[in-house]
């Protein structure tokens, strides 16, 4: 019988941008490996085949997905639009910008952040030219806004901006768009104010920092924690085996089970060592300072002192924690909101004007331009470096 049969289903033209928006989603939160096609499909309502239709590969999706976020960025701050005879107002378009698209893509900022290093050679080199472009974008107007600056206080700014800018994406802390950006907007030009100390000169290309080797762990289960985060650092966890950690630590793979039932476990042995550090730092700034002010002040400094320390360590804790099993995620979740917690309600008292939602913000931005900036400096072991770093650091918390 004509016509008694469905109209047939129509494939929505936006169906690819579905795919990619909840993919973002997905592996910014959870990471590449963890995040599956036919879970992304689920996401959009279509079956898995369906999805290879537009994507033949879970990997074509994720380089999809961070190409769009970077040009996001890349379009946020064209200089066709931010170009102004004013370099100060240039500047301040051009961060505007950024801070919005953003906003914007808050849940999908971890892409570029944390699972650019799953990216093949070429496409992260695509990546690594994307952000150098945004990163000339800010340093360009604030050469001319700060004419004194060294061309390397310069170079650590500008990306010190884009840090307080990007941490946006590695929390979920609620205000409004126009809130958010107000605050990291004065946040961006807190640092961008920023007195840095004389750094030291160098010539060339700066080499990663020498460890001194000190005296060998004899506990198995602390050499195997130690080879497993220096693996997960350099890696990443999904790239690592047991019998990798095992061999680096000089024992068979079925050995390792003897002080690990499983890789995970090694994972979270490490995040709670972290958390632990964290927690510890703290204390101690407390006990040794009298007012709020004076407590931040020996927070950031023993803060950055701990991260340079140990830097893979760090690493690790920010950036696998998609890949801890869920309880353990839940539960080193919730430390770490008490530890940001701790931090923000010191800001809240060195910073009277401040809320507890603002100063939460404030401390997010601090923490990850640590991490950032060590990076740009390799986590060098000279004072000068740990002290600009620390500069920077106070200045996003204390305005």
């Amino acid at each position: 019988m004509s016509g008694s049969g469905s109209a047939p289903r129509t494939r929505p033209k936006n169906r690819k941008a579905q795919i990619a928006a909840a993919a973002a989603e997905a592996f910014s939160e959870r990471g590449y490996h963890a995040v599956g096609i036919d879970e992304i499909a689920a996401k959009v309502g279509i079956s898995g085949p369906a999805l290879y239709r537009h994507f033949p590969t879970k990997y074509a999706l994720f380089v999809y997905t961070v190409n769009n976020l970077t040009q996001a960025l890349l379009d946020a701050s064209d200089p066709a639009v931010h170009g102004n005879d004013d370099p100060r107002e240039q500047l301040n378009s051009t961060m505007v910008g950024v801070i919005r698209a953003t906003i914007e893509n808050r849940r999908r900022g971890g892409l570029y952040r944390w699972e650019g290093r799953y990216l093949v050679d070429e496409d992260r080199e695509q990546l690594r030219e994307g952000m150098r472009t945004l990163n000339l974008r800010i340093a360009g107007p604030l050469a001319a806004v700060r004419p004194e600056l060294d061309p390397a206080d310069v170079e650590l700014i500008a990306p010190a901006v884009l840090s307080v800018i990007a941490s946006i994406t590695g929390h979920r802390s609620a205000l409004s768009a126009k809130q958010i950006e107000s605050l990291i907007l004065a946040a961006c030009w807190s640092v961008i104010g920023v007195e840095l100390p004389v750094g030291a000169k160098d010539s060339g290309k700066k080499a990663a920092p020498e460890r001194k080797p000190g005296l060998a762990r004899t506990s198995k289960r602390e050499v195997l924690l130690q080879e497993a985060v220096l693996l997960f650092d350099q890696r990443g966890y999904h790239d690592v085996s047991i019998e990798e950690i095992g061999a680096a630590a000089g024992i068979n793979a079925s050995s390792v089970y003897r002080h690990f039932a499983s890789k995970a476990d090694l994972l979270a042995a490490a995040f709670y060592r972290a958390s632990d550090r964290l927690t510890m730092t703290l204390g101690s700034a407390l006990a040794e300072s009298e007012t709020p002010l004076a407590a931040v002040e020996t927070l950031a400094k023993m803060y950055v002192e701990v991260s340079f320390g140990r830097s893979e360590l760090l690493a690790v804790y920010f950036a696998e924690i998609g890949s801890l099993p869920d309880r353990s995620r839940t539960e080193l979740r919730n430390i770490q909101r008490l530890n940001v917690e701790e931090w923000a309600h010191l800001c809240v008292e060195a910073r009277p004007e401040l809320t507890i939602v603002q100063a939460r913000f404030l401390v997010h931005a601090a923490l990850g331009l640590v991490f950032d900036i060590g990076r740009i400096v390799h986590f060098s072991s000279e004072n000068s470096a740990q002290a600009r770093v620390e500069k920077l650091l106070t200045a996003t918390l204390l305005g």
